[in-house]
């Protein structure tokens, strides 16, 4: 199985599949995506979208940014629901060449996990619930906002934490696009942070670490603060989760 998956405009866009858990069990391919802004599908990439079965689709910009760019397009198959969990907007491009990637980023992820923790009790709550996938989740460049909710819900599932900073890093094989796509949209204007797009282990690592250190653990943050509870956690389990198949005895 392929985890990215090819579009013309979307250039994110990732099949969370095929992730070992520390039970031994495996998420399920073709049940959580996660994207780069949907707003950008038309014509082929728009079918082949359809294509994938796509049911719930979890929009996490700001509004702004949505009637700036649009949105995924309506269409009878598809629930959507908008929940923007960054309450504290800043502009990546425009940061110093000083500014070191991994702290930095890492500290704007623990604004919006505190932040937004209506919207990511509510995203979990959608994720885990029965019938609602295949579901996409994902904001602008399908790296922060994006990166952050796969990052509870793996871990969640029970995926180990190195396996969650690579499924983060994975990002970095779009960066070329997504400086292009920026450039494109912002003519006269030059990205002066020479980290912009990408991705770099130490920001997840950094995050997780910082969670466990407030809260005990990335399980006990998810429980108090978002209601992952045990229910919610055994749905998400048995929504994504597939059980390795036994090995067949050779006679």
């Amino acid at each position: 199985m392929s985890r990215h998956i090819a579009f013309e405009r979307l250039h994110n866009f990732r099949d969370l599949g095929g992730y070992r858990t520390e039970d031994g069990s495996t998420v399920r391919w073709g049940r959580l995506y996660r994207a780069d802004s949907l707003g950008k599908l038309q014509g082929e990439d728009w079918e082949r979208f359809l294509g994938l079965g796509v049911r719930t689709v979890i929009d996490l910009r700001y509004p702004w940014e949505i009637e700036g760019k649009g949105r995924v397009p309506e269409h009878v198959s598809l629930t959507y629901r908008n929940l923007s969990v960054e309450h504290r907007p800043y502009d990546q491009a425009s940061l110093g060449a000083d500014v070191d990637t991994g702290r930095y980023l890492a500290d704007r992820f623990l604004e919006v996990a505190h932040d937004g923790v209506e919207e990511l009790r509510e995203a979990l709550r959608l994720i885990a619930a029965p019938g609602s996938g295949p579901l996409v989740f994902h904001c602008a460049s399908g790296k922060d906002r994006t990166g952050l909710l796969a990052a509870l819900v793996l871990t969640l599932l029970g995926v180990p934490e190195e396996a969650v900073i690579e499924d983060f890093t994975l990002t970095g094989l779009a960066t070329d696009r997504l400086i292009a796509d920026w450039r494109a949209a912002h003519p006269g204007r030059e990205i002066t942070w020479p980290d912009y797009g990408r991705a770099p282990a130490a920001v997840m690592r950094l995050f997780l670490d910082g969670l466990a250190d407030r809260h005990g653990s990335v399980h006990a943050y998810a429980r108090e603060l978002l209601g992952a509870d045990e229910q919610l956690v055994d749905a998400l389990r048995a929504g994504l989760l597939e059980r390795a198949a036994e090995p067949v005895a050779v006679v």
